[in-house]
Formats: C-alpha cells, sequence, structure tokens
C-alpha cells in the first residue's frame, strides 16, 4: 500500500504565472485526501493525473483565500462531471456559509451530497476514523482561526509464515487469530510463539500538516513522531522579523518543530514570492533539521521505512 503526498501548490499569498498556492493530495491505504484546496488546485489535480472520483474527504486549514478559494470551483466541477458519491469537507464553522452562499447567489445545486465538519481551532480532536486510519486536527497559532491535520495509519496485521505454518499442520481457520498476534497450541499441547509463524507488519505511517502558523512549542506536541512533518516557512531569516508579524515562520522555525518533535522527515513549503530561489529555505532548514526537502509543485513524495523517493510529475508541456 502506497502512502505518497502529491504537491499541488506551494506557494503563499497568491498564485504566479509559474506557481500556485497551498494544495496538497495525500494517498494513504488506498484513499485520497485533498488538504487546502487553493486556486487553480482542480488544473493541477488533472495533471497530476488524479482520479476527481476517488476524493470523498477535503480538509480546509482556515479562512485566507490563498488555503480555500479553489474549493467552489472544485466542487462545481465535481457537479458537472456527475458525481453522485457523498463527499466530506472539514473546516473551519463559517466555510458551510460560505460556500452555500455562492452556490445560492448562482442558482446552483450539486448532484452529490456534501457534509460540512467543523473543526476547532483551540484544542485538538479526532475528525475522522475507520478501521485503517485516523485523522485528527489540531490548534495552530495564526491571525485567523487556523488548524493542522494528521493522518495517522493504524498497524495492519502480522503476516502469516505459511512455510511454517504448512509445515506446523495449522488449520486455515485459525489464521485470523495467528494474525492478530495469538500464540498457537497443537494437538498435542505444545504452544507455537507467535513470532515464529508470523511476520512483523510494515510500521503504520503518518503525515502531519501544519499550515500557516508561526512558530510555537505547542505544535511538536501534536505532530510528535509523525513520518512526514509539512510545515510552512514563508520566509527565511533575513526576513524573520517580517515572518513574526505576519505571524508566519522562518525556514529554520519550522525545522526547530520538526526537530522537537521527533519527526523521520520534513517537507517545507508556502514561499513568499519576494524569494526567487527556493533552494535557500531547504538550505537554512537543514542546518537545523538534516532531513528536511522543500515542497516542488506537481512532485509526488512518496514515504517508507526506507525513507522518502520524490517523483516529478510535470510532462514538457507543464510550464516551468
Amino acid at each position: 500500500m502506497s502512502f505518497e503526498l502529491v504537491v499541488l501548490g506551494a506557494a503563499s499569498a497568491t498564485p504566479t504565472s509559474n506557481s500556485y498556492t497551498t494544495s496538497q493530495l495525500l494517498k494513504m491505504r488506498e484513499h485520497y485526501f485533498l488538504i487546502d484546496c487553493g486556486e487553480g488546485a482542480q488544473k493541477q489535480l488533472r495533471r497530476s493525473k488524479t482520479k476527481f472520483s476517488r476524493i470523498n474527504n477535503i480538509f480546509i486549514s482556515h479562512l485566507h483565500g490563498d488555503h480555500f478559494f479553489g474549493l467552489v470551483g472544485l466542487l462545481s466541477s465535481f457537479h458537472l462531471l456527475g458525481r453522485t458519491t457523498p463527499l466530506t469537507i472539514y473546516g473551519p464553522p463559517k466555510l458551510k456559509e460560505i460556500v452555500l452562499t455562492q452556490f445560492r447567489a448562482a442558482g446552483t445545486f450539486t448532484s452529490y451530497p456534501i457534509s460540512f465538519v467543523v473543526t476547532q481551532h483551540k484544542v485538538p480532536q479526532v475528525i475522522l476514523e475507520t478501521e485503517a486510519y485516523t485523522v485528527s486536527s489540531f490548534p495552530l497559532k495564526h491571525r485567523i482561526a487556523t488548524t493542522g491535520f494528521k493522518f495517522e495509519e493504524k498497524p495492519l496485521q502480522r503476516g502469516l509464515n505459511k512455510e511454517r505454518a504448512d509445515e506446523l499442520g495449522i488449520p486455515v481457520c485459525d489464521y485470523h487469530w495467528i494474525k492478530d498476534g495469538r500464540d498457537w497450541t497443537a494437538e498435542d499441547g505444545t504452544v507455537i510463539s507467535n513470532e515464529e509463524i508470523t511476520f512483523d507488519p510494515p510500521k503504520p505511517l503518518s503525515y502531519a500538516f501544519a499550515s500557516d502558523t508561526m512558530y510555537v512549542p505547542e505544535t511538536s506536541s501534536y505532530v510528535a513522531g509523525a513520518t512526514l512533518l509539512y510545515h510552512e516557512s514563508t520566509f527565511c531569516e533575513d526576513k524573520a522579523e517580517r515572518a513574526r508579524q505576519t505571524m508566519h515562520s522562518t525556514a529554520k522555525e519550522a525545522a526547530k518543530v520538526a526537530s522537537e518533535a521527533g519527526v523521520e522527515h520534513l517537507l517545507i513549503g508556502h514561499y513568499s514570492a519576494r524569494y526567487k530561489d527556493f533552494d535557500q529555505f531547504e538550505n537554512e532548514a537543514q542546518e537545523v533539521f538534516k532531513s528536511t526537502v522543500r515542497a516542488r509543485e506537481l512532485h509526488a513524495y512518496k514515504v517508507s521505512d526506507k525513507g522518502i523517493q520524490v517523483k516529478n510529475l510535470r510532462t514538457p508541456k507543464h510550464e516551468e
């Protein structure tokens, strides 16, 4: 099962001729989650060859336009494409009002049901849980109510050592209990330890998304132990004062959170248009947290217990 993050937009404030504002697509346990939806998100989804129908959950961190102005357009496209599958949107309290007001003003309706789940910006909470994964939100420190999101796989069953099981004559009806971690007892009373007849399952992976926020120590506790952390880094150290004024973070501050949280890998983005060389962000962050990579648009970051593999999804016709 793949655990992959596709960066659709990594710029802050406004789109430019060659960049898009914040939006990401997380693929986890064969489920697709859209995280924030800046302008042009659906165009980037098409470029990444994503099937719109596979997106059933959308998460909006806050109501600054560069994080949700693409949402209504995407919802309208879902309708025009004949979608009937229910969609759930997680976000701030006023998001539902904004979306429905635009629909009413345009006399628009959707061919599919939309549910809105309100996120809390003061306390962490579990907002979605299945047998395979858990999604929680956590507060961030920004100019308006803002939440981050953490996506966590649940442990899989242990893998059966079929060859050893056959040698011991273990009946198929006992496989389920063995995969759950139980020892097996033979007819003569011999107890076979679970470790002898199973393999360790893959390590559960997790992704934490820390959208717009200034540096606060509390963030580290919310994202602790994540396999991959995305933390905004709007500025470099040369504009640290500007970061404080606007309640954003620098690349080094993002790296500080990663270090304090004990995450495995850090992804930084949300670059200010004041910068032309985005490698500067990566270089400064790596001084604090070595396992840092910068977000590149239309690139996929595949995460495993062996690290991160980066794949460029651009084709020659995509402008640079």
